[in-house]
């Protein structure tokens, strides 16, 4: 897993501190030139695998809540399942499809729209494959973790990757993950200096990941910019769990500084 991921937030206009901020990052992305030119600079500065645009990885997060909040809206639950069915094997999705609409079976449903979402990255390296928080975190809720398990069984069967897990709440996932024999999970979670959007705290996430190992993707390690960026990223490379940072960025100053700061305190943390 590479030490430093390059997010998509600020391509959607998402920012979890300030509106404002999200609607100007709306606005300067609604050209797919923008975004091309955004993920250049990420890649120039040393994210991707310098050689070739072809050196770059992806990490698909689904499902993309909002396209199938939309589709029920226009079409309805069972016109927006069909909508999103598969089309490479018409047969196997029909049959798939039905038992879904007959049954409501949960695995033929789950596997079918993963399938539907990695349509898009067919050709590209995906090394893992990520469930996004707003399902995660609705199963740990309903006390569903065997969700987690076919989640992770067809990426890796289908796929031949590892199925990874974004949460707000790490502390409750682990356990949730392990018992259903998931164990040293990938997991990206916020992780910050000041505890922003972290479920019980600091010591909770350091409690729960010396009981339960993971390999944890740090998000939000700005505090969505109320931790300035120096500061943030020495105290986040010098938390010993952490084995990836994943930060989002709009300009090439940003996306250099930030990649910058992880370089030396981790050169820093290692001569120590």
């Amino acid at each position: 897993m590479d030490r430093i991921l390059f997010g998509d937030n600020q391509f959607f206009g998402i920012n979890h501190m300030s509106e404002e901020k999200a609607r100007q990052q709306a606005m300067t992305f609604r050209e797919v030139g923008a975004i091309v030119e955004t993920l250049r600079a990420a890649h120039d500065a040393g994210i991707a695998a310098p050689e070739a645009w072809q050196g770059m990885k992806f990490y698909p997060c689904m499902p993309y809540a909002h396209k199938y909040a939309n589709a029920v809206t226009e079409l309805g639950y069972v016109d927006a399942l069909r909508k999103f069915m598969p089309s490479g094997n018409l047969v196997d999705s029909a049959m798939r499809g039905g038992k879904v609409l007959l049954t409501r079976d949960v695995k033929s449903a789950a596997t079918l729209l993963i399938d539907a979402e990695m349509k898009a990255f067919e050709g590209l390296e995906t090394p893992i494959v990520f469930l996004q928080n707003i399902v995660t975190d609705l199963l740990l809720g309903l006390g569903f973790p065997e969700a987690f398990r076919i989640f992770a069984d067809h990426v890796e069967n289908r796929y031949g990757v590892e199925a990874g897990f974004i949460t707000m709440n790490l502390p409750a996932l682990l356990p949730a993950l392990e018992s259903v024999g998931i164990r040293n999970p990938i997991v990206c979670a916020n992780v910050n200096k000041i505890g922003f959007r972290m479920s019980g705290g600091i010591q909770a996430y350091r409690d729960a990941i010396a009981l339960r190992p993971a390999r944890v993707i740090a998000m939000s390690v700005l505090a969505s910019g109320a931790i300035p960026a120096a500061e943030a990223i020495e105290w986040v490379v010098n938390e010993p769990y952490v084995w990836s940072i994943l930060f989002g960025a709009s300009s090439e100053r940003n996306i250099r500084n930030t990649v910058e700061l992880i370089r030396h305190f981790d050169s820093e943390r290692a001569m120590a």
